[in-house]
C-alpha cells in the first residue's frame, strides 16, 4: 500500500476562548447562548470614533498559560491589525498580535496511551474573535450574529510535531484539560470555546523536508477534526502517487460528505496587511507582575498524574480518569484526609460520583455529600459494618437525600448495620441447617457448592445484616460437625 510509505505531519492553530466576563477591548457581556446581537456596543460594532480598552484579565490568563507551557513571556508585547473583509468582522480588521506575541516557545506534554509526548509550541498570542455567520436559517441569505465579535481569545500555534489524527485529538484534549486546570476557559467545543485550524502535509518516511501543507479551517469537534485529517492525508497521498503536486490551500471540511474542499489559495502575511494597532499602547509586564501570576499556578495535569501514580498505588486506568478534571483531583484529596483506602475512594468517584454528576448535569464540586461523609462511607464498608452491595444500593442514595447526616447514623436508622455477634449468627445458622437437612447431608457427602445456597438462606434470614466473612467461617465449621 502506498500509504505506508508516507508520514503525516500536522501543526495546529488552536483558538481558546477565555473565561472573562467582558470582551477583549470593551465591556460587552460574553455569556454563551444569549439572543443574537444583544451583546454588542458601538465599540464591538466598530463604530467610527470608538476606541478599544485592553482587558487585563486576558493578559493575566495569557501569562498564566505561558508559564504552564514553560514558554518565554515577552515583557513588552504589542497589538497589530489583521485586515480582511468578511461579513461577521464588524471593523474590517481583527485586533491580534503578529510581530511581538505575548509568549514564544514552550511545550505541552500530551498523554498517548501509557506514554507522554512533548509537543512544541511555536507561540501564543492574544486576539479578539469575529462574529458568527449562520447559513442554514434562510434559503437565500446568510444571517450574522455579532455577540461573539470581540470575545477574547488566545491562539496557540504548535510546531509541526503531530503525526496522526489521534495525536491531534490528544493535543486538543490536553489543551482543554490544562485550560480548565488553570481556570482560564471552559474549553467547551460545542459552545465554540475551543476550535482549531489544522495544517496537514505528508512526506515520504525518512524525509526531513516538510511537504506542502493545506490548512483546514474552524474545526469545532474533535470527531470532525479526526475525519478531516484522515481524509486530507489520503487525498494528498493519492494526488502525489498519481503524479500531481499538493497546492498550498485553505480548506473547508464538510461533515456530511466527510470531504475537504478548497476555500481559497493560502494567504501569506502580506495578504492581511498587518500593521501596528495605533489605538493600543504596548503591553509592558513588570517582573513583579509576572511573578505574581506565576505564584497563582496550580499543580499542572502531568504533575498531578505523576503524583497520583506514585503515591496512591492506583492503576493507570484509575489515574487517567481521576486527573482529567482538577475538581476530581481536589475531591479525591479531600476524601483522602478522612479515609486511607485510596482504591476505595477512586472506585467511589469513578463508578458513582462522576456518573451521578453527569446524569444530574452538575459539576463534581456541587455533589451534595461532604468529603468527610464520603470517607466515612468507605470506612463503614471496610470495617464490615455495612456490606458493599447494601452500602451502594441503599446507603449511598440515602446519603444523597440527607447529605448532612453521618453515614453510620443513616445506616443505623435504616437498620443496615451488619451483625458479627457470635450468638446472633449461631442462631441463624442453626435455623438454616434445621430447615434443610437433606442439603446438609448432600454437602457432607461432598457437594461443596451448596455453601452458596446456605449463605444465601442465612443472608435472607438476617435481612442482609449478617457479616459475610464471619458467617461463612461459622457456617463452614457448623457443617463439618
Amino acid at each position: 500500500m502506498p500509504y505506508d510509505r508516507y508520514e503525516t505531519v500536522i501543526g495546529l492553530e488552536v483558538h481558546l476562548q477565555l473565561a472573562t466576563q467582558s470582551k477583549a477591548f470593551c465591556g460587552d457581556d460574553t455569556r454563551f447562548g444569549m439572543p443574537p446581537n444583544t451583546q454588542v456596543s458601538p465599540i464591538s460594532l466598530g463604530h467610527p470614533g470608538t476606541l478599544p480598552r485592553l482587558n487585563s484579565r486576558q493578559v493575566a490568563f495569557a501569562v498564566k498559560l505561558a508559564y504552564a507551557l514553560n514558554s518565554r513571556v515577552n515583557p513588552v508585547n504589542t497589538f497589530d491589525r489583521k485586515n480582511y473583509f468578511y461579513a461577521d468582522l464588524p471593523k474590517g480588521y481583527q485586533i491580534t498580535q503578529d510581530k511581538q506575541p505575548i509568549c514564544v516557545g514552550g511545550e505541552l506534554p500530551v498523554k498517548l496511551g501509557d506514554t507522554w509526548k512533548p509537543i512544541r509550541i511555536h507561540h501564543v498570542h492574544m486576539e479578539e474573535d469575529a462574529g458568527k455567520s449562520i447559513h442554514n436559517l434562510h434559503p437565500r441569505k446568510s444571517l450574522i450574529d455579532l455577540n461573539r465579535a470581540g470575545t477574547p481569545l488566545l491562539e496557540i500555534v504548535t510546531q509541526p510535531d503531530l503525526r496522526s489524527a489521534e495525536e491531534a485529538d490528544a493535543f486538543m484534549t490536553g489543551i482543554r484539560q490544562l485550560a480548565r486546570y488553570l481556570e482560564i476557559s471552559d474549553g467547551n467545543m460545542e459552545e465554540g470555546s475551543l476550535r482549531c485550524d489544522v495544517n496537514v502535509s505528508v512526506r515520504l518516511k525518512g524525509a526531513t523536508a516538510l511537504g506542502e501543507r493545506c490548512e483546514i479551517k474552524n474545526l469545532n469537534s474533535m470527531r470532525y477534526a479526526r475525519q478531516a485529517i484522515e481524509y486530507e492525508v489520503k487525498r494528498q497521498i493519492d494526488l502525489i502517487e498519481a503524479g500531481g503536486k499538493v497546492q498550498q490551500q485553505t480548506l473547508n471540511f464538510d461533515p456530511a460528505s466527510g470531504a475537504t474542499s478548497a476555500l481559497r489559495e493560502k494567504e501569506d502575511a502580506h495578504d492581511y496587511r498587518y500593521f501596528p494597532e495605533p489605538d493600543l499602547p504596548p503591553v509592558v509586564l513588570s517582573p513583579e507582575y509576572l511573578e505574581e501570576v506565576r505564584q497563582e499556578l496550580p499543580p499542572l495535569p502531568w504533575e498531578v498524574y505523576a503524583q497520583l501514580s506514585a503515591e496512591n498505588g492506583l492503576s493507570d486506568y484509575d489515574v487517567s480518569i481521576l486527573f482529567e478534571e482538577r475538581e476530581t483531583v481536589l475531591l479525591f484529596e479531600a476524601v483522602s484526609r478522612y479515609c486511607p483506602n485510596k482504591k476505595g475512594i477512586a472506585n467511589l468517584l469513578i463508578n458513582r460520583l462522576i456518573p451521578y454528576c453527569q446524569e444530574q448535569k452538575i459539576r463534581l464540586g456541587q455533589f451534595p455529600v461532604p468529603p468527610e461523609h464520603l470517607g466515612a462511607f468507605i470506612l463503614l464498608i471496610d470495617s464490615g459494618k455495612v456490606s458493599n452491595s447494601t452500602a451502594y444500593q441503599r446507603l449511598f442514595p440515602a446519603m444523597i437525600e440527607s447529605p448532612g447526616a453521618s453515614p453510620e447514623a443513616l445506616a443505623t436508622s435504616l437498620n443496615l448495620l451488619q451483625q458479627a455477634d457470635d450468638g446472633f449468627l449461631a442462631d441463624l445458622i442453626r435455623q438454616v441447617l434445621e430447615a434443610n437437612p437433606d442439603k446438609v447431608k448432600e454437602y457432607q457427602k461432598g457437594k461443596k457448592g451448596l455453601m452458596g445456597f446456605f449463605m444465601g438462606e442465612l443472608m435472607k434470614r438476617s435481612k442482609g445484616k449478617a457479616d459475610p466473612a464471619k458467617a461463612t467461617q461459622m457456617l463452614s465449621e457448623a457443617l463439618k460437625s
